[in-house]
Protein backbone atom coordinates (compact mmCIF):
# COMPACT_ATOMS: atom_id res chain seq x y z
CA UNK A 1 0.00 0.00 0.00
CA UNK A 2 0.96 3.52 -0.68
CA UNK A 3 0.51 5.84 2.91
CA UNK A 4 0.40 9.57 2.94
CA UNK A 5 3.78 9.55 4.13
CA UNK A 6 5.14 7.08 1.39
CA UNK A 7 2.89 8.88 -1.04
CA UNK A 8 4.55 12.60 -0.23
CA UNK A 9 7.99 10.95 -0.61
CA UNK A 10 6.91 10.25 -4.63
CA UNK A 11 5.48 13.93 -4.75
CA UNK A 12 8.21 14.96 -6.69
CA UNK A 13 9.30 11.62 -8.06
CA UNK A 14 10.03 12.03 -11.98
CA UNK A 15 10.95 8.07 -12.64
CA UNK A 16 8.94 7.25 -16.00
CA UNK A 17 7.06 3.46 -16.62
CA UNK A 18 6.22 1.70 -19.74
CA UNK A 19 3.95 -1.35 -20.51
CA UNK A 20 4.75 -4.15 -21.60
CA UNK A 21 3.63 -6.37 -24.45
CA UNK A 22 3.10 -10.01 -25.90
CA UNK A 23 3.90 -11.91 -28.63
CA UNK A 24 2.75 -14.51 -31.14
CA UNK A 25 4.33 -16.28 -34.40
CA UNK A 26 4.70 -19.63 -35.84
CA UNK A 27 7.83 -18.50 -37.07
CA UNK A 28 11.44 -19.17 -35.27
CA UNK A 29 12.61 -16.40 -33.78
CA UNK A 30 16.09 -16.63 -35.42
CA UNK A 31 14.76 -15.03 -38.23
CA UNK A 32 15.23 -11.65 -36.62
CA UNK A 33 16.61 -10.23 -33.09
CA UNK A 34 13.50 -7.53 -32.66
CA UNK A 35 11.28 -10.09 -32.94
CA UNK A 36 9.33 -11.54 -29.95
CA UNK A 37 7.04 -14.18 -29.82
CA UNK A 38 5.07 -15.08 -26.44
CA UNK A 39 3.41 -18.84 -26.52
CA UNK A 40 0.21 -17.07 -24.47
CA UNK A 41 -2.43 -19.47 -23.31
CA UNK A 42 -6.07 -17.89 -24.17
CA UNK A 43 -7.73 -15.68 -26.52
CA UNK A 44 -8.85 -12.38 -24.78
CA UNK A 45 -12.14 -11.58 -24.51
CA UNK A 46 -11.31 -7.83 -26.12
CA UNK A 47 -9.27 -4.92 -25.91
CA UNK A 48 -11.07 -2.18 -23.36
CA UNK A 49 -8.72 -3.26 -20.19
CA UNK A 50 -11.93 -1.44 -17.80
CA UNK A 51 -14.59 -4.08 -18.84
CA UNK A 52 -12.36 -7.02 -17.41
CA UNK A 53 -10.73 -8.69 -14.75
CA UNK A 54 -8.06 -11.30 -15.91
CA UNK A 55 -4.47 -11.58 -16.63
CA UNK A 56 -4.98 -12.95 -19.91
CA UNK A 57 -7.45 -9.22 -21.16
CA UNK A 58 -5.00 -7.38 -19.40
CA UNK A 59 -1.28 -9.26 -20.87
CA UNK A 60 -3.05 -8.40 -24.46
CA UNK A 61 -4.57 -4.77 -23.87
CA UNK A 62 -3.08 -3.16 -20.66
CA UNK A 63 0.20 -4.38 -20.54
CA UNK A 64 0.95 -3.67 -24.36
CA UNK A 65 -0.93 -0.94 -25.22
CA UNK A 66 -1.50 1.59 -23.23
CA UNK A 67 -0.14 3.36 -19.79
CA UNK A 68 -1.78 4.23 -16.66
CA UNK A 69 -1.27 7.83 -14.44
CA UNK A 70 0.59 5.98 -12.04
CA UNK A 71 2.43 2.34 -12.77
CA UNK A 72 4.02 -0.25 -10.79
CA UNK A 73 8.08 -0.50 -10.91
CA UNK A 74 8.42 -3.61 -13.73
CA UNK A 75 8.82 -6.59 -11.90
CA UNK A 76 7.87 -5.19 -8.61
CA UNK A 77 4.78 -3.99 -6.31
CA UNK A 78 6.35 0.27 -5.75
CA UNK A 79 4.46 2.36 -7.59
CA UNK A 80 6.47 4.87 -9.68
CA UNK A 81 4.85 7.83 -12.34
CA UNK A 82 3.54 6.98 -15.35
CA UNK A 83 1.25 9.65 -17.51
CA UNK A 84 1.71 11.43 -14.30
CA UNK A 85 4.99 12.93 -13.34
CA UNK A 86 3.68 13.42 -9.70
CA UNK A 87 1.20 14.16 -7.79
CA UNK A 88 0.03 16.08 -4.86
CA UNK A 89 -2.24 14.84 -1.76
CA UNK A 90 -4.42 16.83 0.30
CA UNK A 91 -3.93 16.86 3.64
CA UNK A 92 -7.52 15.04 5.01
CA UNK A 93 -6.04 12.48 2.08
CA UNK A 94 -9.39 13.17 0.14
CA UNK A 95 -8.03 15.14 -2.86
CA UNK A 96 -5.04 13.98 -5.47
CA UNK A 97 -4.22 16.38 -7.75
CA UNK A 98 -1.77 14.60 -10.67
CA UNK A 99 0.49 16.87 -12.74
CA UNK A 100 0.40 14.79 -16.65
CA UNK A 101 3.64 14.21 -18.61
CA UNK A 102 3.71 16.40 -21.52
CA UNK A 103 4.78 15.08 -25.15
CA UNK A 104 3.17 11.67 -24.77
CA UNK A 105 1.55 10.49 -27.86
CA UNK A 106 -1.34 8.23 -28.93
CA UNK A 107 -0.98 5.73 -31.75
CA UNK A 108 -1.14 6.27 -35.43
CA UNK A 109 -3.27 3.30 -36.90
CA UNK A 110 -5.08 2.77 -40.16
CA UNK A 111 -8.05 4.20 -37.97
CA UNK A 112 -6.97 6.66 -36.08
CA UNK A 113 -4.69 9.93 -36.43
CA UNK A 114 -4.50 11.97 -33.70
CA UNK A 115 -3.88 15.78 -34.09
CA UNK A 116 -2.85 16.09 -30.41
CA UNK A 117 -0.97 14.75 -27.70
CA UNK A 118 -2.08 13.26 -24.67
CA UNK A 119 -3.74 15.82 -22.20
CA UNK A 120 -6.19 15.99 -18.79
CA UNK A 121 -9.32 15.27 -21.65
CA UNK A 122 -8.34 12.40 -22.07
CA UNK A 123 -8.25 11.19 -18.31
CA UNK A 124 -11.34 12.71 -17.61
CA UNK A 125 -12.74 10.96 -20.45
CA UNK A 126 -11.61 7.41 -18.95
CA UNK A 127 -12.63 8.28 -15.45
CA UNK A 128 -16.34 10.04 -16.28
CA UNK A 129 -16.91 6.92 -18.57
CA UNK A 130 -16.65 4.38 -15.67
CA UNK A 131 -18.51 6.27 -13.37
CA UNK A 132 -21.30 7.75 -15.37
CA UNK A 133 -24.08 5.72 -16.63
CA UNK A 134 -25.47 8.36 -18.70
CA UNK A 135 -21.92 9.30 -20.16
CA UNK A 136 -22.68 9.39 -24.18
CA UNK A 137 -20.02 7.05 -25.10
CA UNK A 138 -21.41 4.92 -22.35
CA UNK A 139 -24.34 4.83 -23.73
CA UNK A 140 -23.61 4.29 -26.96
CA UNK A 141 -21.27 1.30 -26.31
CA UNK A 142 -23.22 0.17 -22.92
CA UNK A 143 -20.89 -1.98 -20.78
CA UNK A 144 -19.74 -2.49 -17.13
CA UNK A 145 -16.09 -1.70 -15.60
CA UNK A 146 -16.50 -4.03 -12.65
CA UNK A 147 -13.06 -4.35 -11.39
CA UNK A 148 -14.00 -0.61 -10.88
CA UNK A 149 -17.13 -1.06 -9.25
CA UNK A 150 -15.54 -3.72 -7.05
CA UNK A 151 -13.02 -1.45 -5.46
CA UNK A 152 -16.05 1.25 -5.24
CA UNK A 153 -14.17 3.68 -7.06
CA UNK A 154 -17.37 4.32 -9.38
CA UNK A 155 -19.07 5.81 -5.92
CA UNK A 156 -16.10 7.03 -4.17
CA UNK A 157 -14.90 9.55 -6.98
CA UNK A 158 -17.18 12.51 -6.10
CA UNK A 159 -15.55 14.71 -8.85
CA UNK A 160 -12.57 15.01 -11.89
CA UNK A 161 -12.06 18.20 -12.30
CA UNK A 162 -9.61 19.39 -15.01
CA UNK A 163 -7.59 22.30 -13.61
CA UNK A 164 -5.23 22.72 -16.58
CA UNK A 165 -4.44 20.84 -20.03
CA UNK A 166 -1.61 19.09 -18.04
CA UNK A 167 -3.24 19.30 -14.29
CA UNK A 168 -6.43 17.18 -13.04
CA UNK A 169 -7.80 17.08 -9.46
CA UNK A 170 -9.81 13.55 -8.32
CA UNK A 171 -12.18 14.46 -5.08
CA UNK A 172 -12.69 11.34 -2.92
CA UNK A 173 -15.78 10.80 -0.90
CA UNK A 174 -14.12 8.84 1.69
CA UNK A 175 -10.25 8.26 2.23
CA UNK A 176 -9.01 5.60 0.19
CA UNK A 177 -5.30 4.46 1.61
CA UNK A 178 -5.31 2.42 -2.01
CA UNK A 179 -5.75 5.11 -4.35
CA UNK A 180 -2.83 5.28 -5.60
CA UNK A 181 -1.79 2.21 -6.28
CA UNK A 182 -5.26 1.14 -7.85
CA UNK A 183 -4.60 3.80 -10.24
CA UNK A 184 -1.55 1.88 -11.43
CA UNK A 185 -3.81 -1.35 -11.87
CA UNK A 186 -4.59 -2.72 -15.45
CA UNK A 187 -8.21 -1.41 -15.31
CA UNK A 188 -7.26 2.32 -14.87
CA UNK A 189 -5.12 2.72 -18.85
CA UNK A 190 -5.89 5.68 -19.82
CA UNK A 191 -8.15 6.04 -23.27
CA UNK A 192 -8.14 8.68 -25.83
CA UNK A 193 -11.05 10.96 -25.52
CA UNK A 194 -10.27 12.04 -29.10
CA UNK A 195 -10.53 8.72 -30.58
CA UNK A 196 -13.96 7.96 -28.58
CA UNK A 197 -15.17 11.31 -30.21
CA UNK A 198 -14.19 9.82 -33.78
CA UNK A 199 -15.84 6.75 -32.91
CA UNK A 200 -19.06 8.38 -31.56
CA UNK A 201 -19.00 10.48 -35.03
CA UNK A 202 -19.03 7.19 -36.94
CA UNK A 203 -21.36 5.28 -34.90
CA UNK A 204 -18.92 2.59 -34.20
CA UNK A 205 -18.37 3.38 -30.17
CA UNK A 206 -18.03 -0.64 -29.73
CA UNK A 207 -14.86 -0.49 -31.70
CA UNK A 208 -12.81 0.95 -28.66
CA UNK A 209 -13.01 -2.76 -27.69
CA UNK A 210 -12.00 -4.28 -30.66
CA UNK A 211 -9.44 -1.56 -32.84
CA UNK A 212 -7.83 -0.28 -29.54
CA UNK A 213 -5.78 3.30 -29.42
CA UNK A 214 -3.29 3.91 -26.48
CA UNK A 215 -0.14 5.40 -25.70
CA UNK A 216 1.72 2.12 -24.68
CA UNK A 217 4.90 0.46 -26.01
CA UNK A 218 3.61 -1.43 -28.66
CA UNK A 219 0.59 -0.68 -31.17
CA UNK A 220 -2.19 -2.46 -32.39
CA UNK A 221 -2.00 -4.47 -35.55
CA UNK A 222 -3.95 -7.56 -35.80
CA UNK A 223 -6.05 -10.01 -33.70
CA UNK A 224 -6.88 -13.80 -34.96
CA UNK A 225 -9.38 -15.35 -31.85
CA UNK A 226 -7.44 -18.36 -30.63
CA UNK A 227 -4.51 -17.65 -33.22
CA UNK A 228 -2.33 -14.87 -32.87
CA UNK A 229 -1.97 -11.06 -31.89
CA UNK A 230 0.51 -8.87 -33.68
CA UNK A 231 2.10 -5.54 -32.44
CA UNK A 232 4.58 -3.48 -33.77
CA UNK A 233 6.76 -1.62 -31.73
CA UNK A 234 6.11 1.98 -30.38
CA UNK A 235 8.37 4.55 -32.12
CA UNK A 236 7.54 7.72 -30.58
CA UNK A 237 6.88 5.95 -27.34
CA UNK A 238 7.48 8.36 -24.50
CA UNK A 239 10.66 6.55 -23.20
CA UNK A 240 11.65 5.13 -25.83
CA UNK A 241 14.53 2.78 -24.12
CA UNK A 242 11.82 0.69 -23.28
CA UNK A 243 11.15 -0.29 -26.80
CA UNK A 244 13.29 -2.72 -27.65
CA UNK A 245 11.03 -5.41 -30.12
CA UNK A 246 9.99 -4.35 -33.36
CA UNK A 247 7.32 -6.84 -33.66
CA UNK A 248 5.47 -8.27 -30.50
CA UNK A 249 3.52 -11.56 -30.98
CA UNK A 250 1.10 -13.20 -28.93
CA UNK A 251 1.00 -17.32 -30.37
CA UNK A 252 -2.43 -18.21 -28.65
CA UNK A 253 -2.02 -21.85 -27.72
CA UNK A 254 -3.88 -23.34 -24.62
CA UNK A 255 -2.32 -26.50 -24.49
CA UNK A 256 0.40 -26.28 -22.36
CA UNK A 257 2.50 -29.44 -23.82
CA UNK A 258 2.06 -27.31 -27.41
CA UNK A 259 3.55 -24.23 -25.77
CA UNK A 260 6.11 -26.07 -24.96
CA UNK A 261 7.11 -27.57 -27.90
CA UNK A 262 6.98 -24.69 -29.56
CA UNK A 263 9.42 -23.11 -27.41
CA UNK A 264 12.00 -25.78 -27.93
CA UNK A 265 11.61 -25.67 -31.19
CA UNK A 266 12.06 -21.28 -31.27
CA UNK A 267 8.61 -20.82 -32.41
CA UNK A 268 8.28 -18.98 -29.84
CA UNK A 269 10.82 -17.13 -27.36
CA UNK A 270 8.61 -17.08 -24.29
CA UNK A 271 5.99 -19.03 -22.52
CA UNK A 272 3.67 -19.48 -19.41
CA UNK A 273 2.25 -21.92 -16.76
CA UNK A 274 4.26 -25.08 -18.11
CA UNK A 275 2.87 -28.06 -16.57
CA UNK A 276 4.55 -29.37 -13.45
CA UNK A 277 5.86 -32.32 -14.81
CA UNK A 278 7.22 -30.91 -17.60
CA UNK A 279 9.57 -28.52 -15.19
CA UNK A 280 12.71 -31.11 -14.82
CA UNK A 281 13.29 -31.26 -18.75
CA UNK A 282 12.62 -27.88 -19.47
CA UNK A 283 15.43 -26.94 -16.82
CA UNK A 284 17.60 -29.62 -18.33
CA UNK A 285 17.42 -28.26 -21.80
CA UNK A 286 20.42 -26.41 -22.33
CA UNK A 287 18.37 -23.84 -25.08
CA UNK A 288 16.38 -22.86 -21.78
CA UNK A 289 16.05 -20.96 -19.00
CA UNK A 290 13.36 -21.36 -16.43
CA UNK A 291 13.28 -18.81 -13.07
CA UNK A 292 10.62 -19.06 -11.27
CA UNK A 293 9.15 -16.86 -8.09
CA UNK A 294 7.15 -17.63 -5.05
CA UNK A 295 3.27 -17.26 -6.35
CA UNK A 296 1.62 -13.79 -5.02
CA UNK A 297 -1.69 -15.73 -5.38
CA UNK A 298 -4.30 -17.97 -4.48
CA UNK A 299 -6.16 -20.95 -6.06
CA UNK A 300 -9.31 -21.93 -4.58
CA UNK A 301 -13.04 -23.01 -4.86
CA UNK A 302 -15.91 -20.52 -5.00
CA UNK A 303 -19.18 -21.74 -3.27
CA UNK A 304 -22.14 -19.84 -4.61
CA UNK A 305 -24.31 -19.24 -1.65
CA UNK A 306 -27.22 -17.88 -3.67
CA UNK A 307 -30.38 -19.45 -2.40
CA UNK A 308 -31.10 -20.17 -6.14
CA UNK A 309 -28.52 -20.39 -8.59
CA UNK A 310 -29.42 -18.27 -11.82
CA UNK A 311 -31.33 -20.44 -14.70
CA UNK A 312 -32.28 -22.80 -11.50
CA UNK A 313 -35.55 -23.26 -9.97
CA UNK A 314 -34.44 -25.29 -7.47
CA UNK A 315 -33.21 -24.60 -3.95
CA UNK A 316 -29.12 -24.35 -3.91
CA UNK A 317 -27.90 -26.85 -1.46
CA UNK A 318 -24.65 -24.71 -0.88
CA UNK A 319 -27.15 -21.34 0.31
CA UNK A 320 -26.42 -23.48 4.01
CA UNK A 321 -23.86 -23.30 5.94
CA UNK A 322 -23.07 -26.73 6.88
CA UNK A 323 -23.34 -27.54 3.40
CA UNK A 324 -20.45 -25.72 2.85
CA UNK A 325 -18.54 -26.56 5.86
CA UNK A 326 -19.39 -30.49 4.57
CA UNK A 327 -18.04 -29.50 1.43
CA UNK A 328 -14.90 -28.00 3.01
CA UNK A 329 -13.76 -30.48 5.03
CA UNK A 330 -14.27 -33.11 2.41
CA UNK A 331 -11.48 -31.88 0.34
CA UNK A 332 -8.63 -33.50 0.74
CA UNK A 333 -5.83 -30.74 -0.13
CA UNK A 334 -2.77 -32.18 0.50
CA UNK A 335 -3.58 -34.81 -2.28
CA UNK A 336 -4.45 -32.34 -4.39
CA UNK A 337 -1.47 -30.23 -4.13
CA UNK A 338 0.86 -33.40 -4.46
CA UNK A 339 -1.24 -34.64 -7.99
CA UNK A 340 -2.18 -31.06 -9.56
CA UNK A 341 0.88 -28.61 -7.76
CA UNK A 342 2.88 -31.44 -7.70
CA UNK A 343 5.81 -30.00 -5.24
CA UNK A 344 5.46 -26.31 -6.96
CA UNK A 345 2.73 -25.29 -4.14
CA UNK A 346 2.09 -24.53 -0.60
CA UNK A 347 -1.25 -25.29 1.10
CA UNK A 348 -3.56 -22.52 1.43
CA UNK A 349 -5.51 -21.76 4.43
CA UNK A 350 -6.87 -18.38 4.40
CA UNK A 351 -8.31 -16.19 1.72
CA UNK A 352 -4.51 -14.54 0.75
CA UNK A 353 -0.80 -15.19 0.39
CA UNK A 354 1.64 -15.29 3.37
CA UNK A 355 3.38 -12.52 2.27
CA UNK A 356 0.18 -10.40 2.13
CA UNK A 357 1.07 -7.44 5.12
CA UNK A 358 -1.96 -8.47 7.91
CA UNK A 359 -1.74 -12.02 6.83
CA UNK A 360 -3.55 -13.94 10.31
CA UNK A 361 -1.46 -16.66 11.03
CA UNK A 362 -3.81 -18.21 13.46
CA UNK A 363 -6.13 -18.70 11.01
CA UNK A 364 -6.56 -22.63 10.70
CA UNK A 365 -8.36 -25.18 8.49
CA UNK A 366 -10.92 -27.33 9.91
CA UNK A 367 -9.69 -30.87 9.79
CA UNK A 368 -10.33 -33.77 6.76
CA UNK A 369 -13.17 -35.68 7.72
CA UNK A 370 -15.00 -37.16 5.53
CA UNK A 371 -17.28 -38.53 8.70
CA UNK A 372 -17.97 -35.39 10.22
CA UNK A 373 -18.96 -33.80 6.94
CA UNK A 374 -22.11 -36.69 5.95
CA UNK A 375 -23.04 -35.86 9.76
CA UNK A 376 -23.53 -32.22 8.86
CA UNK A 377 -24.62 -32.84 5.59
CA UNK A 378 -27.76 -34.63 7.11
CA UNK A 379 -28.31 -32.13 9.50
CA UNK A 380 -28.53 -29.92 6.67
CA UNK A 381 -31.21 -31.97 5.36
CA UNK A 382 -29.33 -32.85 2.42
CA UNK A 383 -29.86 -36.52 0.57
CA UNK A 384 -27.30 -38.62 -0.41
CA UNK A 385 -26.88 -38.41 -4.28
CA UNK A 386 -27.76 -34.64 -4.09
CA UNK A 387 -26.14 -32.99 -7.49
CA UNK A 388 -24.12 -30.02 -7.56
CA UNK A 389 -22.61 -28.42 -10.40
CA UNK A 390 -18.42 -28.17 -10.70
CA UNK A 391 -17.25 -25.22 -12.27
CA UNK A 392 -13.88 -26.08 -14.07
CA UNK A 393 -11.74 -23.34 -15.86
CA UNK A 394 -10.67 -24.33 -19.33
CA UNK A 395 -6.92 -22.98 -19.16
CA UNK A 396 -3.79 -23.00 -17.12
CA UNK A 397 -3.72 -19.86 -14.92
CA UNK A 398 -0.73 -18.93 -12.31
CA UNK A 399 -2.84 -20.32 -9.24
CA UNK A 400 -3.99 -23.52 -10.96
CA UNK A 401 -1.76 -25.85 -13.31
CA UNK A 402 -4.62 -28.10 -13.99
CA UNK A 403 -8.02 -27.09 -13.00
CA UNK A 404 -9.37 -30.32 -15.07
CA UNK A 405 -7.62 -32.49 -12.99
CA UNK A 406 -8.47 -31.08 -9.83
CA UNK A 407 -12.11 -31.17 -10.64
CA UNK A 408 -11.99 -34.78 -11.14
CA UNK A 409 -10.41 -34.95 -7.47
CA UNK A 410 -12.78 -32.86 -6.36
CA UNK A 411 -15.74 -34.99 -7.84
CA UNK A 412 -14.05 -38.49 -6.29
CA UNK A 413 -13.57 -36.31 -2.60
CA UNK A 414 -17.49 -35.18 -2.95
CA UNK A 415 -18.37 -38.53 -3.65
CA UNK A 416 -17.76 -40.32 -0.90
CA UNK A 417 -19.68 -37.76 1.34
CA UNK A 418 -22.56 -38.24 -1.21
CA UNK A 419 -22.13 -34.99 -3.12
CA UNK A 420 -22.65 -35.74 -7.37
CA UNK A 421 -20.10 -33.27 -8.80
CA UNK A 422 -21.31 -32.38 -12.48
CA UNK A 423 -18.21 -30.79 -14.12
CA UNK A 424 -19.10 -28.11 -16.13
CA UNK A 425 -16.81 -25.72 -17.88
CA UNK A 426 -17.04 -22.97 -20.96
CA UNK A 427 -14.72 -20.83 -22.83
CA UNK A 428 -12.71 -19.03 -20.66
CA UNK A 429 -13.91 -15.36 -21.67
CA UNK A 430 -17.45 -16.82 -21.45
CA UNK A 431 -17.00 -18.91 -17.72
CA UNK A 432 -15.98 -15.70 -16.27
CA UNK A 433 -18.44 -13.75 -17.69
CA UNK A 434 -21.61 -16.84 -16.87
CA UNK A 435 -19.95 -17.14 -13.44
CA UNK A 436 -20.06 -13.41 -12.99
CA UNK A 437 -24.14 -13.55 -13.21
CA UNK A 438 -24.03 -16.34 -10.90
CA UNK A 439 -24.39 -19.45 -13.14
CA UNK A 440 -21.63 -21.18 -11.60
CA UNK A 441 -21.96 -23.85 -8.98
CA UNK A 442 -19.08 -24.47 -6.83
CA UNK A 443 -16.40 -23.18 -9.20
CA UNK A 444 -12.71 -23.53 -9.30
CA UNK A 445 -11.06 -19.69 -9.70
CA UNK A 446 -8.13 -18.00 -8.33
CA UNK A 447 -6.29 -14.53 -8.00
CA UNK A 448 -2.94 -12.94 -8.36
CA UNK A 449 -2.82 -9.94 -6.28
CA UNK A 450 -2.94 -6.43 -8.30
CA UNK A 451 -1.36 -4.43 -5.99
CA UNK A 452 0.35 -5.34 -3.05
CA UNK A 453 -2.82 -4.42 -0.88
CA UNK A 454 -5.32 -6.63 1.40
CA UNK A 455 -8.44 -4.48 -0.37
CA UNK A 456 -7.47 -6.44 -3.31
CA UNK A 457 -8.19 -9.92 -1.92
CA UNK A 458 -10.84 -9.51 0.92
CA UNK A 459 -12.76 -6.91 -0.75
CA UNK A 460 -12.29 -7.11 -4.51
CA UNK A 461 -13.06 -11.04 -4.03
CA UNK A 462 -15.74 -10.92 -1.34
CA UNK A 463 -16.89 -7.46 -0.50
CA UNK A 464 -20.83 -6.67 -1.01
CA UNK A 465 -19.92 -4.32 -3.89
CA UNK A 466 -18.17 -7.22 -5.87
CA UNK A 467 -21.34 -8.88 -6.53
CA UNK A 468 -21.35 -8.19 -10.01
CA UNK A 469 -18.12 -8.68 -10.40
CA UNK A 470 -15.29 -10.70 -8.73
CA UNK A 471 -17.32 -12.06 -6.06
CA UNK A 472 -18.11 -15.40 -7.42
CA UNK A 473 -19.31 -16.64 -4.34
CA UNK A 474 -21.91 -13.78 -4.37
CA UNK A 475 -21.52 -14.15 -0.45
CA UNK A 476 -22.20 -10.23 0.90
CA UNK A 477 -22.30 -10.48 4.51
CA UNK A 478 -22.65 -7.15 6.12
CA UNK A 479 -20.50 -7.38 8.92
CA UNK A 480 -17.05 -8.64 6.95
CA UNK A 481 -18.11 -5.71 4.57
CA UNK A 482 -18.17 -3.32 6.97
CA UNK A 483 -14.57 -4.17 8.39
CA UNK A 484 -13.05 -3.96 5.19
CA UNK A 485 -14.99 -0.66 4.26
CA UNK A 486 -13.52 0.66 7.63
CA UNK A 487 -10.01 -0.71 6.91
CA UNK A 488 -9.62 0.93 3.58
CA UNK A 489 -10.77 4.40 5.23
CA UNK A 490 -7.54 5.20 7.66
CA UNK A 491 -3.92 4.82 6.74
CA UNK A 492 -2.53 3.84 10.13
CA UNK A 493 -0.96 0.31 8.96
CA UNK A 494 -1.25 -1.01 12.42
CA UNK A 495 -5.32 -0.27 12.35
CA UNK A 496 -5.61 -1.80 9.00
CA UNK A 497 -4.12 -4.79 9.79
CA UNK A 498 -6.43 -5.62 13.24
CA UNK A 499 -8.84 -4.78 10.66
CA UNK A 500 -7.86 -7.17 8.25
CA UNK A 501 -7.24 -9.75 10.24
CA UNK A 502 -11.04 -9.57 12.06
CA UNK A 503 -12.55 -10.17 8.42
CA UNK A 504 -10.41 -12.79 8.15
CA UNK A 505 -12.09 -14.83 10.81
CA UNK A 506 -15.34 -13.73 9.62
CA UNK A 507 -14.80 -15.27 6.30
CA UNK A 508 -13.22 -17.85 7.32
CA UNK A 509 -16.40 -19.16 9.49
CA UNK A 510 -18.92 -18.37 6.96
CA UNK A 511 -17.32 -20.78 4.31
CA UNK A 512 -18.39 -18.83 1.12
CA UNK A 513 -14.41 -20.46 -0.05
CA UNK A 514 -12.39 -23.07 0.69
CA UNK A 515 -8.55 -21.88 -0.57
CA UNK A 516 -6.62 -25.09 -1.94
CA UNK A 517 -2.86 -23.61 -2.94
CA UNK A 518 -0.53 -21.04 -3.32
CA UNK A 519 1.77 -22.00 -6.32
CA UNK A 520 4.95 -21.05 -7.46
CA UNK A 521 5.10 -19.09 -10.69
CA UNK A 522 7.66 -20.42 -13.10
CA UNK A 523 8.23 -18.74 -16.47
CA UNK A 524 10.42 -20.76 -19.33
CA UNK A 525 12.17 -18.87 -22.14
CA UNK A 526 15.01 -19.50 -24.44
CA UNK A 527 18.21 -17.95 -23.49
CA UNK A 528 17.85 -15.25 -26.50
CA UNK A 529 15.89 -13.53 -24.40
CA UNK A 530 16.90 -10.25 -22.11
CA UNK A 531 15.60 -8.70 -18.92
CA UNK A 532 12.24 -10.11 -18.68
CA UNK A 533 11.09 -9.62 -15.14
CA UNK A 534 8.14 -12.01 -13.29
CA UNK A 535 5.61 -9.86 -12.76
CA UNK A 536 4.29 -9.95 -8.67
CA UNK A 537 1.15 -9.82 -10.06
CA UNK A 538 0.85 -12.42 -12.28
CA UNK A 539 1.30 -10.24 -15.30
CA UNK A 540 3.38 -10.60 -18.82
CA UNK A 541 4.99 -7.40 -19.65
CA UNK A 542 7.48 -7.02 -22.61
CA UNK A 543 8.66 -3.28 -21.86
CA UNK A 544 12.28 -3.37 -21.70
CA UNK A 545 12.51 -6.81 -23.02
CA UNK A 546 15.10 -7.81 -25.98
CA UNK A 547 15.90 -10.38 -28.05
CA UNK A 548 19.92 -11.16 -28.62
CA UNK A 549 21.16 -12.32 -31.55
Amino acid sequence: MTTNHEANMLKHAVIPFLVGASLLAAAPFAQAATNLVFCSEGSPAGFDPGQYTTGTDFDASAETMFNRLTQFERGGTAVIPGLATKWDISDDGLTYTFHLREGVKFHTTPYFKPTREFNADDVLFTFNRMINKDDPFRKAYPTEFPYFTDMGMDTNITKIDKVDDHTVKFTLKEVDAAFIQNMAMSFASVQSAEYAAQLLKEGKAADINQKPVGTGPFVFKSYQKDSNIRYTGNKDYWKPDDVKIDNLIFAITTDPSVRIQKLKKGECQITLFPRPADLKALKEDKSLKVPDQAGFNLGYIAYNVMDKIKGSDQPNPMAQLKVRQALDMAVNKQQIIDSVYQGAGQLAVNAMPPTQWSYDTTIKDAPYNPEKAKELLKEAGVKEGTEINLWAMPVQRPYNPNAKLMAEMLQSDWAKIGIKAKIVTYEWGEYIKRSKGGENGAMLIGWSGDNGDPDNWLNVLFGCDSLQGNNFSKWCDKKFDGIVKEAKRTTDQAKRTELYKQAQHVLKDAVPMTPIAHSTVFQPMRNEVRDFKISPFGLNSFYGVSVSK
